[in-house]
């Protein structure tokens, strides 16, 4: 198919999965860095182009692409706020996302941390990797069926952690809006304040509404968890307030802390600092704290079945509104009143 599509932020280990996926035979071109103001000229000769989390998507690039002809803007995330909505209008681009991919991915990984800190499996090799065999108090810890593991948000992401962990025979509690029938028929539903207050294990799987929920996970939603309990945010980083957290972890309050996110992630992740001067103090501060903190760097959807569904629904976006006008997939991009 003649059609060129300009795909930003495609990690080395990603580019056999896109040839592999191109069913529609798309003409790719395949870009590692995110799309930014300084290579937006890659796109120049594209007819569409496909984003993915952290690139500049902004009223000035969406200029430059409707100038360069690009039609279409998509992104092969759920979230989308990457990208100006009403600039798109503007400029007559159509945008689509992807609505949901392997929620294992982001599952397995806030599991993964919570048993590393629950286990204090960080702590444990970085003595070993100094050739320290000794064993201390800090290696105690408790089994998790023993524990009970506070799940908030059992939408797919929160459900599919809460059976991991219910297998692993822990008590899973859930808090939600709405209580599906499938989630209640694995976790105990409580109010936040009672989950907060027995939960061993606190993980966050709940969607950022600009306006409503920012830095929910702050000093009184803390104050309300249990003693030394462990706080894993794996959804999104503006649903965190760093300082009420750092403080938590340097008073005790809270034993272990991990995220996968920050607000304003760019300006962090994906990047190799040399001058701990160029952090962020109070990030700087959690880094410091390892390894009882544990920081990924947005690495929840990186997996070989969750890129799949990216890819696929992606290049599946592209194939409909080439051939029906429209996908199912699409962003409205009506303006605000």
């Amino acid at each position: 198919m003649n059609f060129k599509i300009v795909c930003y932020g495609v990690r080395e280990n990603e580019t056999a999965f896109f040839h592999k996926l191109n069913l529609y035979q798309f003409q790719l071109k395949l870009i590692k860095p995110l799309l930014t103001h300084e290579n937006i000229e890659t796109a120049e000769g594209a007819d569409g182009v496909l984003l993915r989390a952290n690139c500049t998507a902004d009223r000035k690039n969406l200029k430059k692409l409707q100038e360069y002809g690009v039609k279409y803007v998509f992104t092969r995330t759920v979230g989308y706020n990457h990208i100006d909505l009403e600039a798109a209008k503007d400029y007559n681009i159509y945008v689509a996302r992807v609505p949901s991919y392997s929620p294992n991915a982001i599952a397995e990984l806030a599991l993964t941390l919570a048993m590393s800190l629950l286990r204090h499996t960080a702590y444990t090799t970085a003595k070993t990797a100094e050739k320290d065999f000794t064993v201390d108090p800090v290696m105690f810890s408790k089994e998790v069926r023993n524990c009970k593991v506070g799940i908030i948000g059992t939408g797919k992401i929160g459900l599919t952690e809460a059976k991991l962990f219910k297998g692993l025979g822990a008590t899973v509690l859930g808090y939600d809006i709405y209580q599906s029938a499938a989630a209640r028929q694995v976790v105990t539903f409580k109010e936040l304040d009672e989950l907060l207050k027995d939960s061993d294990i606190v993980s966050i799987h709940v969607p950022y509404l600009p306006g409503e929920n920012e830095k929910m996970i702050n000093e009184s939603f803390i104050s309300k968890m249990k003693d030394g309990a462990i706080l894993i945010n794996t959804a999104r980083g503006e649903l965190q307030d760093n300082e009420a957290i750092l403080e938590a972890l340097l008073t005790k309050k809270i034993e272990g802390f991990a995220t996968d996110v920050f607000a304003n992630e760019k300006e962090i992740f994906f990047q190799k600092f040399t001058n701990n001067d160029e952090l962020d103090p109070t990030v700087k501060g959690l880094i410091e704290l390892y390894p009882r903190v544990l920081i990924t760097p947005h690495i929840g959807s990186n997996t070989d079945e969750a890129l799949k569904n990216m890819i696929e629904t992606s290049f599946q976006n592209f194939y409909d509104v080439l051939t029906n006008g429209s996908t199912p997939n699409a962003v409205s991009v009506t303006k605000n009143s």
